[in-house]
């Protein structure tokens, strides 16, 4: 797993350059932003179980058709399934937080899973509306903690909802 720093100079030691004032300036948000990107991550990790329940509460209320017959989360089993794939997508939207970089999302989370879900019929549009919900739970949350600037919270949730992206949300 790379953070910002790491994937930064290997960008540009690949390219053989030296460090110019776009990467100085990435640098220095990165830094900038390290404390609020460790809270962050604290708050998820207090409140992991909190956010996904409610996150899994609102994707419900906003597409019941998927707890219906039928439905993708209809039966206990396949609800559990659910919430404990959405706590699997926090987890690691976590661990990109903190690095500043979607390397790991790539690595652990991201590679061969659309593959896996068109293989087990599951559209993948619900999966993105469930990330953002927990990204809007998120940000409501770190925000209620202090944290003023938020829009690094963005970077994880939304890699990992456009890489699984589709059209039917």
């Amino acid at each position: 797993m790379r953070d910002a720093v790491t994937s930064l100079i290997r960008n540009y030691d690949i390219t053989g350059r030296y460090l110019d004032r776009n990467a100085v300036d990435d640098l220095k948000s990165y830094f900038e932003t390290g404390m609020a990107r460790v809270q962050a991550a604290g708050v998820i990790n207090s409140n992991a179980a909190a956010i996904v329940k409610q996150a899994g509460l609102r994707l419900f209320d906003e597409l019941p058709e998927l707890i219906r017959p039928g439905g993708n989360a209809y039966t206990t089993r396949r609800y559990a399934a659910c919430l404990r794939d959405m706590d699997y997508y926090l987890r690691y939207a976590s661990y990109a937080l903190v690095a500043g970089d979607t390397d790991v999302l790539d690595e652990r989370v991201l590679e061969g899973l659309r593959e896996t879900y068109n293989s087990l019929g599951v559209p993948s549009g619900p999966t993105v509306r469930g990330i953002q919900i927990m990204k809007e739970i998120v940000k409501e949350q770190i925000e209620a903690a202090g944290i003023e600037k938020t829009t690094f919270v963005d970077q994880p949730f939304d890699y990992m909802s456009r890489e699984l992206g589709e059209n039917d949300l």
